[in-house]
């Protein structure tokens, strides 16, 4: 796919590349455990993927977008048509995504819980 993106692929790029977008780096063709993605800007948890028709209510994105969603990552996805008409309203829409925070996730853990024993202080030890 590197060697042969497609269109929307290669805008996407263009719109991405070299910190273009408000000095964000991303990385194209990215293996993610045993996914690609199309792009993924790693210090943000941000994964954008081009779509053509093929992907129309397909199970197995949906599986996998669940699964990086586990891992902590934010995925959006745009149709190919869209990006090549709509290319700023695109990027528009990716830099919103990369301006909201991304909490870690020990911040999206649940406190430890006292009754078990857990987070309790030397002094009630």
């Amino acid at each position: 796919m590197r060697a042969n993106p497609t269109e929307a692929e290669r805008r996407l790029w263009s719109i991405l590349r070299a910190k273009r977008l408000s000095g964000f780096k991303f990385k194209r063709q990215q293996i993610i455990d045993w996914h690609i993605v199309d792009f993924v800007c790693l210090s943000e948890r941000l994964i954008i993927e081009a779509d053509g028709s093929q992907h129309a209510d397909d199970k197995g994105d949906i599986r996998r977008d669940r699964y990086l969603r586990g891992q902590d990552f934010n995925v959006l996805r745009f149709w190919n048509d869209q990006v090549l008409a709509q290319s700023e309203a695109v990027a528009t829409a990716i830099f919103a995504a990369l301006s909201v925070p991304h909490p870690p996730a020990a911040a999206r853990r649940a406190p430890p819980s006292p009754v078990k024993g857990e987070g309790l202080g030397a002094s009630h030890a």
